[in-house]
């Protein structure tokens, strides 16, 4: 009896192996039934009205130009910059705008900083695509950091299209990134950002490996469009269902593209999966399980793992792209910078 079920476990294992061979040679798509996907029952009723909003309205526009991406840059800018001064409010910062060597950018201070933060310092980098977000609407982050988390944030204004395009978004944060190292040690300060500053922030560290500048002592890159060629199978089996970003033809794809303005977009600077990770500071990715990007941060997570690299991944139940970013009160987003927080804690010194 024992024989003969061993003959029949061998045989269904030999026919699943054939079978699992048989898809890789021929590279069949998996073909996947339409279905509705509920917003999970265990999120709080914040996160979940985010999660079950409908797809963003203007996911399929294809502004070709700088000029064309102004308005709606503009449009979105106004929604958000309403929102700014709640956000002050309830998480106890104060904002101050100033220029750091011509660079502009936001001086973002809690009411309290606690002691072990006194001398630190953190620098962020905005997300939207490279188009978006301009002004006080890429604050929510760097204010969400600075409230959970007790940090003092330096936010960069870089410049976006029309103003400017490749590689000027990187010049600045990087020149801010200089002038931040002259005046507070390099070891007690992190570099982080959501999405297009995901990838900044990846970036940023590659160019300060390239040019033998000081790196910071950690890093939390969200969700970072660390691949700006599509490749990643969440491309696929999210879209449509991220509905922040939508599709991987979507806006975003065509502001990438623009900032790009022509240049290879398998550079490590647009796409920094295909860097050099070796001696990067230890890194925290945040992403979800909706999201579009879920790809390109696991890839990148697993690249640092294979370069010796500290690096915890943190992913959010059924949030799409970016959402952690969304709203102050859920208590989703608080977990998710305190989880940042208590990683730079851990390696930025006192």
């Amino acid at each position: 009896m024992i024989g003969k079920m061993s003959i029949a476990i061998g045989a269904a294992l030999a026919a699943l192996a054939a079978g699992f061979a048989a898809a890789q040679q021929q590279g069949a798509p998996l073909q996947v039934p339409a279905k509705s996907v509920p917003v999970p029952a265990d999120v709080s009723p914040q996160m979940g009205k985010i999660i079950g909003l409908p797809l963003r309205a203007n996911w399929d526009i294809h502004p070709k130009d700088g000029a064309a991406w102004k308005p709606v840059a503009e449009a979105g800018a106004e929604a958000l910059r309403k929102l700014v001064p709640g956000m002050i409010e309830r998480l106890h910062v104060k904002v101050e705008r100033t220029t750091i060597d011509g660079v502009r950018a936001f001086i973002v201070t809690p009411d309290v900083v606690t002691p072990e933060n006194r001398d630190r310092v953190l620098v962020h980098v905005h997300g939207g695509c490279y188009v978006l977000n301009p002004g006080e609407a890429g604050l929510p982050e760097a204010l969400f950091m600075a409230g959970f988390g007790h940090f003092k944030v330096i936010s960069v204004d870089y410049r976006m299209p029309p103003e400017a395009v490749y590689p000027a978004a990187h010049d600045d944060a990087m020149t801010v990134w200089k002038a931040v190292t002259r005046t507070t040690d390099p070891r007690k300060t992190a570099i982080f950002g959501t999405s297009a500053g995901g990838a900044l922030t990846l970036a940023m560290v590659l160019r300060a490996k390239q040019e033998g500048l000081p790196l910071p002592a950690a890093i939390a890159p969200g969700t970072p469009m660390s691949d700006t060629t599509k490749v990643g199978d969440s491309f696929v089996t999210n879209a449509m269902l991220d509905n922040v970003l939508v599709s991987p033809d979507g806006f975003c794809d065509d502001g990438a593209k623009v900032y790009a303005d022509g240049h290879d977009l398998k550079d490590p600077m647009l796409s920094p999966v295909y860097g050099d990770f070796t001696g990067f500071p230890p890194t925290i990715l945040t992403t979800g399980t909706r999201d579009l990007l879920l790809s390109n941060t696991v890839r990148v997570h697993r690249k640092l793992r294979e370069a010796g690299v500290e690096a915890f991944l943190q992913v959010g139940e059924g949030q799409s792209h970016a959402q952690y970013i969304r709203d102050d009160t859920a208590p989703e987003t608080r977990a998710v910078f305190e989880e940042i927080a208590h990683f730079f804690d851990t390696h930025l010194t006192h």
